[in-house]
């Protein structure tokens, strides 16, 4: 929600997340969110009534500021994108910036009613956006997902789509839940639409809030119950069965991708042999 600067204090050291277009500014000699002191920011001083609190971060308040387009001058400071932070494998850093994106992109989203064109405003309550004159209130998109890693006997499957081609990773399979369903019906489905293969065992494993650009990752583990692979060639452009010591490049663990690869493989090196036969 919105917070008034004095409330924290304009001596006090604190975590700043400030977005320029979609890029983080940073510390170029700490490599880190900046931390420091509002009067020690004045590059951001007119963006005193924009500020958004997200709690604590390392001990210390955290706040974030979008500056849109403006192209600040950042003599001691650099940018650094979203996904620079993400490979950076630094999963509480990724995961607050992760936050103050979703919200900062809600904000620049619903500057406008949808009902009836008015111009919206923050509440300073709550993360929303009112309309004063027909009274329609927004939230921050979240766009559930499903994502699912899939075991037949020793070996799991991995896919590549077209996102990932370009970066040379195969990772598990992923879809949006469409309206009307469960999370077990999408996961049903689309494996069968882009693996064409039935699962079986479904168990749900963990969730992750993805910023890409406002997904909420939830995440299964399933066996493999019948059919072959045959992709669809739209969304995924290779799928294979693997085994443990013949994988190919996957998703770091700070993504719940790699954590479900990771616990897939465990799981693998734990059955007796026995669960691997008539399974190949």
């Amino acid at each position: 929600m919105l917070i008034n600067i004095d409330e924290i204090g304009v001596n006090s050291e604190v975590h700043w997340i400030i977005f320029m277009g979609d890029r983080v500014v940073a510390n170029k000699q700490q490599q880190a969110l900046l931390k420091s002191t509002w009067q020690d920011l004045p590059i951001v001083h007119h963006y005193n009534d924009q500020i958004i609190s997200l709690g604590e971060y390392q001990g210390a308040p955290c706040l974030a500021i979008d500056v849109g387009n403006e192209q600040l001058e950042l003599e001691e400071f650099e940018t650094i994108s979203l996904r620079g932070i993400y490979l950076s494998e630094n999963f509480p850093l990724f995961q607050t910036v992760a936050r103050a994106w979703q919200w900062i992109l809600f904000r620049r989203t619903h500057r406008f009613c949808g009902q009836c064109g008015s111009t919206m405003q923050q509440v300073d309550w709550e993360m929303a956006t009112q309309c004063f004159n027909c009274h329609h209130r927004c939230y921050p998109r979240v766009s559930p997902c499903i994502i699912v890693s899939i075991r037949k006997g020793d070996k799991i499957l991995l896919a590549q789509g077209k996102a990932q081609r370009e970066r040379k990773i195969f990772s598990t399979l992923a879809g949006f839940v469409e309206s009307g369903e469960s999370l077990e019906q999408a996961v049903h489905r689309e494996v069968f639409e882009e693996v064409g293969i039935k699962i079986k065992n479904i168990e749900y494993f963990d969730s992750q809030p993805w910023p890409f650009p406002h997904s909420l990752m939830m995440g299964f583990i399933a066996e493999h119950d019948s059919g072959e692979i045959e992709v669809d060639g739209d969304e995924i452009l290779e799928a294979h069965w693997y085994e443990a010591d013949k994988l190919p490049l996957t998703p770091p663990t700070i993504s719940i991708a790699g954590q479900l690869i990771k616990e897939t493989l465990s799981r693998i090196a734990n059955l007796p042999t026995s669960e691997f036969d008539n399974k190949t």
